[in-house]
């Protein structure tokens, strides 16, 4: 039996505009949309709370927390990815691009091991038996300082449901990591290493850069054609660097270190993508571009949250506040990563889309999420 709800007097997040209506869900998609405070009987009174779209996250490291919760512990996947989804569900979160590097460096001290290819025939197999709560699609960070790309790439096919491929190039001295000082803290603190193993990691790093970089952004961009995927690049700093990432036709620029960088990628039709916990904390921890400066000037299209899930929704009202547009700081966790990546079935409230929908309310300058759908059916 089709399950019909209705969701009456709520502060309606549309596209271009917030204001006061209900949405009517019939089975997985939106079947009406009106104005008024009125509630119809059977319908659930929303008492003005907000009721937009469920959000979209194009890149979170979440599903890899639950893995290794700790250094050296490797959890049970099934369990982890359980409780990946089960807590981007509590979030608002209802489609996710997670994240999973490809390429390994399987010697040296600082060393990583291949894991992607599994985890996501795990995380696969568990949407099949729709064991999972929201929609999943892979995001493959290529890692272009690696030994082990090309072949690890080789292990995806257009059946995977790889939404986005990203290059990665962290190689010491630039783009995310160009204060060497702000690596020193990250890795050590991250791997323990001593000063000797640091300074071992750091000309590892470099060695394989010099050896392999150019082929592996060249088979990075075959296979996301492969995959039918997205292309984003990561943490471009430069100009050069984002004329670079446009001639590969990268359509999405994940965390430019800088202004000039970010402007850049709005030249070049590029959409910007900063990290949501840079925007609550007022700033990058790697001492990088502030997401607020780069929403100041117009060139912050799309919000991550990166390390922090419950970031999303939170940083996207903020950017409302800072905007005095509500309907433009959701927009860019909703429709701007849909038709950023393709999804043209999702990310707003429109007739005849997915019932992706979320309700929240404002509580001391924090989103109290209240009721999540996924295809209509409420999640948490």
């Amino acid at each position: 039996m089709t399950q019909e709800r209705i969701l009456a007097n709520a502060t309606l997040v549309l596209p271009g505009e917030t204001l006061r209506g209900a949405v009517q869900i019939v089975g997985e998609e939106i079947k009406d949309i009106s104005s008024g405070s009125s509630v119809p009987a059977g319908a659930e009174d929303c008492d003005g709370d907000f009721v937009s779209p469920g959000l979209i996250e194009l890149h979170t490291d979440n599903l890899e927390r639950h893995i290794q919760p700790r250094p050296k512990v490797d959890w049970p996947h099934n369990a982890a990815i359980l409780a990946h989804d089960g807590e981007l569900a509590s979030t608002g979160i209802t489609t996710v691009f997670d994240a999973m590097r490809v390429g390994s460096i399987p010697n040296g001290k600082a060393r990583y091991l291949q894991y992607a290819r599994g985890l996501a025939s795990e995380l696969l197999e568990m949407r099949e038996k729709d064991a999972l709560k929201i929609s999943h699609f892979l995001h493959l960070r290529a890692e272009v300082c690696s030994e082990t790309l090309v072949q690890e790439l080789d292990q995806f096919d257009h059946h995977d449901r790889v939404g986005i491929v990203s290059l990665m190039d962290h190689t010491p001295g630039q783009r995310q990591f160009r204060d060497i000082n702000k690596l020193e803290q990250y890795i050590k603190g991250k791997m323990g290493l001593n000063d000797a193993e640091f300074a071992e990691h750091i000309a590892q790093l470099r060695e394989l850069r010099d050896a392999n970089g150019q082929r592996h952004e060249l088979e990075t961009v075959k296979a996301a054609a492969r995959f039918g995927a997205v292309l984003a690049s990561h943490d471009d700093t430069t100009e050069d660097q984002v004329a670079v990432s446009a001639g590969y036709g990268i359509r999405v620029a994940e965390f430019p270190t800088t202004k000039e960088a970010a402007k850049a990628c709005h030249d070049h039709q590029i959409s910007v993508i900063m990290g949501a916990p840079n925007l609550i904390r007022g700033g990058s921890h790697s001492g990088n571009v502030a997401a607020a400066d780069l929403a100041a000037t117009g060139h912050l299209d799309i919000l991550s949250s990166d390390y922090v899930p419950a970031a999303l929704l939170m940083a996207a009202m903020q950017l409302g506040e800072i905007w005095g547009d509500m309907a433009r700081g959701i927009a860019t966790v909703t429709a701007n990563p849909a038709r950023a990546v393709g999804l043209d079935d999702r990310g707003s409230l429109e007739l005849g889309q997915r019932a992706d929908i979320i309700r929240f309310a404002r509580r001391g300058g924090a989103p109290a999420v209240k009721e999540v759908y996924s295809r209509g059916k409420r999640v948490a």
